[in-house]
């Protein structure tokens, strides 16, 4: 039978582990394959026996990395994430290994995520991705075979100060643009991966009146800034431009059918 993998990153206090079992449980609604699903994280506290641990290391290279980020144009996050490349930490995987962060919603099946073309760092284009400002991938998703693409996480360990400035402070774009000059990036069809706020959110003032509706064909939802997940399933309230009606069908695919945490 074939194998689903994926990890995901929690650390500190900003998502509890209800958000990696969910995130664990739609995983495995939405594919025919069997799943392993690994959490990196410094708190183990309260995620399913089911999930496999990697540790949350401190790499040798980090303050340089920290350092060099702080004097970044753009700092998005810690790149934390560059950890989650060390090809070490996979020996016993067979195949490519799909990223998730945890304010994502699975709503389609993800074999052809994992599936589409193999060989190749995969994410979804960044919505507002222009040649000027250099950005490629978006991180929320990310498909990578640790068994060809360690240098990505090899490339920081290395260099971290030219890591940095190739990723302009950006984990994602730094991953995108790595992969992107070993001729190894490709785009995830753009329907397949939307955001909440842009491709689900009526248009104002229909946001008002509606609930919000899914995109056919997509597989995942990304939240990024507001609303958050909790707050789009409850019913966002905010300026007339921003608010949304509550979401049952998010509640389904997040929560589970019928709002219930199956075991």
């Amino acid at each position: 039978m074939a194998i689903l993998n994926a990890v995901c990153l929690k650390y500190g206090t900003l998502y509890g582990p209800e958000y990696v079992n969910r995130l664990y449980r739609a995983i495995c609604r939405n594919t025919v394959s069997e799943v392993r699903f690994f959490c990196m994280t410094d708190d183990r506290r309260g995620i399913l026996p089911s999930v496999e641990f990697l540790p949350l290391p401190e790499e040798s290279f980090q303050k340089r990395m920290e350092e060099a980020q702080a004097r970044a144009p753009q700092k998005h996050g810690r790149l934390k994430k560059i950890s989650m490349f060390r090809p070490d930490l996979y020996s016993d995987i067979d195949g490519p290994l799909m990223v998730f962060d945890l304010d994502v919603v699975i709503t389609g099946n993800l074999d052809e995520i994992r599936d589409y073309a193999p060989g190749k760092v995969c994410m979804r284009r960044e919505w507002h991705a222009t040649p000027q400002n250099g950005k490629l991938g978006h991180g929320s998703v990310e498909r990578f075979d640790p068994r060809l693409h360690g240098y990505l996480y090899e490339f920081m360990a290395r260099d971290p100060e030219a890591g940095v400035e190739l990723g302009r402070g950006s984990e994602q774009t730094y991953t995108s643009r790595c992969a992107e000059a070993r001729g190894d990036f490709e785009a995830f069809p753009e329907e397949w991966i939307v955001s909440f706020k842009y491709d689900c959110r009526p248009m104002r003032p229909l946001n008002l009146l509606l609930e919000p509706r899914l995109p056919r064909g997509a597989k995942v939802i990304c939240f990024h800034g507001n609303p958050k997940m909790e707050q789009a399933v409850e019913g966002y309230r905010a300026d007339p431009l921003h608010s949304t009606r509550p979401c049952h069908w998010l509640r389904d695919a997040w929560i589970g059918p019928e709002g219930q945490e199956v075991a």
